[in-house]
């Protein structure tokens, strides 16, 4: 039987905490959780949505109950087809995360195959994410692949 479940609404606080762990590990990350309370109902409402684009794949924490293990979460997007995937389906990975206390037992690898399952089952051809260098092994060995492209962004 596996670890990993679906989140679900009630999950909601713990998820933002596993993604502040994430946001707090990256270099330029901002450590403010001001956010938080301003995330926190359209995260509950999302993670309600058991057939919308977006899902968070988590592992309970095994010696805290109500608090969390692990946490990734991904949405599936459309874009233009391209030779090799005409119908434009993407898988996104946007937040891996796992409480310090549980590292290297494997729960952000099962919480990873969960969630790539979840995009082939939408019928994503490809699945993006950016990697941080601590993060770089796993999705290599899951098959991930550099790509040269630069990411630009805007803010609005």
């Amino acid at each position: 039987m596996s670890l990993v479940r679906r989140a679900e609404p009630a999950d909601a606080g713990e998820v933002l905490r596993l993604r502040q762990v994430m946001i707090d590990s990256m270099a330029a990350g901002d450590p403010s959780t001001d956010w938080h309370a301003g995330s926190l109902p359209r995260l509950r409402a999302r993670l309600g949505e058991s057939d919308g684009d977006f899902a968070a794949f988590v592992v309970d924490h095994p010696e805290r109950p109500g608090t969390l293990a692990a946490l990734v979460a991904g949405t599936v997007d459309y874009r233009i087809g391209k030779a090799g995937d005409p119908s434009g389906t993407v898988g996104f990975v946007f937040s891996v995360a796992t409480d310090p206390g549980t590292r290297r037992r494997g729960y952000a690898r099962a919480c990873m195959e969960t969630l790539l399952a979840w995009f082939r089952e939408r019928g994503a051809h490809r699945v993006q994410l950016t990697a941080s260098a601590e993060a770089a092994p796993l999705y290599a060995d899951l098959g991930f692949l550099p790509k040269p492209d630069p990411l630009l962004e805007l803010r609005l």
